[in-house]
């Protein structure tokens, strides 16, 4: 990459942009690096969502009484309807050969005997296939390798992607805030594998950047946005009051024995699901909600007293209940639904393509049609690791066959914006777990009382990006007047077989949109 000049607004040119350095945005930079491009990534923040996944990687071993089929129908059966079953299959038969390539990359998974990775299970599976790393470590140590694979790459830190430079019709480059001032980054091909958006509420298990940043670039480029409805609630966000990122306690406790249980002792999901406690995320997180509206209480319990060793086989669950004075091997955990993974965004193919030449998505910030209206546990970190991987080739393909971008210096973008705190306060009000069309209707309302801000800050940038991102929300919600997945009506309690497709939104009908 080398600089094109200019002092106060500064240039730079490469082949690829990938927008993120989590595990999707990691794998696509790597891809596109081996394959001969110039590849510069763009790093909001410090942290990233696959640092703190902690179940694991769902993958069909060769080796064991599992098979593509039966992971591709559990699949299909979590995502109620709306899955692409084609991109499913696709995804899940390349994930061995995904995992392999990381594990030549420097992964190191627990291990049950000398040779063969420990399984364990989560929500929704019928087999065991969740390979995992520090007990309850996966995310940190897919991290830890991928970041020492990518430390040779040019990696931008404290990088800003305010807005996606179009030339005629086709992706030219990105503009960035960085600590030098507004710059702009030249290159045929764009990678957006900016995370999600769980920062549209007041609570999250997702880190500070998660503010829907990539979904919001795409539509305010034009490209249409697709299942935003969806937001998976996780049954069981540690709860300790106040707001922000809030620790996740996995759902492989489950998996190993522990009870979801109301303050009396009151098994929370018996007659909801065949399934019980090991039910589909979106089916135990509306049980729990519905027991916590009949009692009134603040949060449930997880009891993980029974599971045998557990302060060894989940380290990070019991250190952030120790940090909140809980000793879980003595004290059942208090645990409410927390917003977790959004199951759409950008439209794309199971090669990252989108709608316009040059740009791609992978990760949370795309809709492959994997996720349906509700993801599988341990899904994304195979989503991302298979689609981040495709896309960085295919970006670098097309680097290569459309040659370096034309120089056309955008303007300081303006979009609208409403404040952080009064948005995450209505959003998590009125599009929550639980949703209705007039809270919805009311949520929608303030969002049109968004005003204009020059983007002059990332707080800025991300104010906006959440504005227009709980538009589409909002307007999806609105619209799906039915109960489905994780979308859950409580004036339409029921799936209405007439709705199964995914509603497609318009980019420049959105909030924030110009």
């Amino acid at each position: 990459m080398t600089a094109c000049g200019g002092s106060r607004f500064w240039r730079l040119r490469a082949d690829v942009v990938v927008v993120g350095t989590g595990v999707a945005g990691l794998a696509a930079a790597l891809s596109a690096h081996r394959r001969g491009r110039k590849v510069v990534l763009l790093s909001k923040a410090g942290e990233t969502a696959t640092f703190y996944a902690q179940g694991g990687i769902a993958v069909v071993l060769p080796d064991n009484d599992d098979s593509v089929d039966a992971h591709v129908a559990d699949t299909l059966a979590a995502g109620a309807g709306l899955c692409d079953a084609e991109a499913v299959r696709s995804i899940v038969a390349d994930g061995y050969r995904a995992v392999a390539e990381l594990i030549s990359a420097g992964a190191h998974f627990d291990e049950g005997a000398p040779g063969r990775w420990a399984l364990t299970r989560e929500g929704g599976h019928t087999r065991r296939r969740i390979i995992h790393a520090g007990g309850d470590a996966t995310g940190a140590e897919v991290q830890r390798a991928l970041n020492h694979a990518a430390s040779a790459l040019d990696i931008r830190r404290n990088h800003v992607a305010l807005d996606l430079i179009v030339d005629e019709g086709a992706i030219a480059g990105v503009t960035v805030l960085s600590d030098d001032g507004l710059g702009a980054i030249y290159a045929p091909s764009v990678i957006l594998a900016t995370g999600g958006l769980g920062h549209l509420y007041s609570a999250t298990t997702n880190p500070d950047g998660s503010t829907g940043d990539g979904v919001a670039l795409a539509m305010w480029a034009g490209l249409p946005v697709s299942d935003l409805e969806f937001i998976q609630f996780h049954p069981t966000m540690l709860h300790t009051g106040g707001g922000g990122r809030r620790p996740l306690i996995t759902e492989a406790l489950r998996g190993e024995g522990a009870v979801l249980r109301d303050r009396n002792g009151l098994a929370v999901t018996d007659g909801v699901h065949p399934m019980g406690d090991l039910a589909p995320r979106d089916v135990v997180a509306a049980a729990i909600e519905a027991r916590l509206v009949a009692t009134g209480d603040e949060c449930v319990y997880l009891d993980a007293r029974a599971v045998a060793d557990f302060a060894r086989r989940f380290p990070t669950v019991n250190a952030a209940c120790r940090d909140a004075g809980i000793d879980a091997t003595r004290d059942p955990i208090p645990v409410v639904p927390g917003a977790h993974y959004s199951c759409g965004g950008v439209r794309t193919d199971v090669y990252g393509s989108t709608d316009m030449p040059g740009l791609f998505a992978a990760g949370e910030v795309a809709r492959t049609g994997m996720h349906g209206a509700n993801r599988l546990a341990s899904n994304s970190l195979l989503e991302g690791l298979v689609v981040g991987g495709r896309a960085g080739a295919a970006a670098a393909q097309h680097a290569h066959a459309a040659g370096p971008s034309r120089v056309v210096d955008p303007a300081a973008p303006v979009r609208t914006a409403l404040p952080r705190a009064e948005l995450q306060h209505a959003m998590t009000r009125f599009a929550s777990v639980v949703r209705n069309g007039d809270g919805l209707r009311e949520l929608s309302e303030l969002l049109d009382t968004a005003t204009p801000r020059a983007l002059d800050s990332r707080a800025d940038f991300e104010d906006a990006a959440l504005t227009t991102v709980a538009g589409a929300v909002a307007s999806m919600a609105l619209s799906r007047n039915e109960t489905r997945g994780c979308h859950h009506r409580s004036d339409h309690p029921e799936p209405d077989p007439a709705q199964a497709f995914s509603v497609v939104q318009s980019a420049r009908t959105a909030v924030g949109c110009p």
